[in-house]
């Protein structure tokens, strides 16, 4: 059974100011990992244990929460890898 995808609101803000191109990849990439989404990725450690990550391109990674017992993959930021993972860190504050 397919995980649900859901955005924070933070990250669907994240998400609209991408570009097209790459939205496109990151709407294909999570289609992909909502079969098996520990299959891909990896996961965090540190200050964001708990969390995954899933890189799209070489540039753009998506931090996300798998809620295993409610079949959801809830998405807590996407962005360049260079700011989103101290972008989750603030967010989780």
């Amino acid at each position: 059974m397919a995980y649900q995808i859901k955005f924070s609101e933070k990250a669907k803000k994240d998400f609209k100011k991408l570009d097209n191109v790459i939205q496109l990849r990151i709407t294909k990439y999570l289609k992909k990992v909502s079969e098996t989404p520990k299959a891909f990725g990896k996961a965090l450690e540190d200050e964001l244990v708990g969390f995954w990550s899933y890189r799209v391109a070489d540039k753009y990674r998506i931090v996300v929460e798998i809620q295993d017992d409610k079949l959801i993959i809830c998405i807590v930021a996407v962005g360049k890898r260079e700011t989103v993972y101290d972008e989750t860190k603030k967010r989780l504050k």
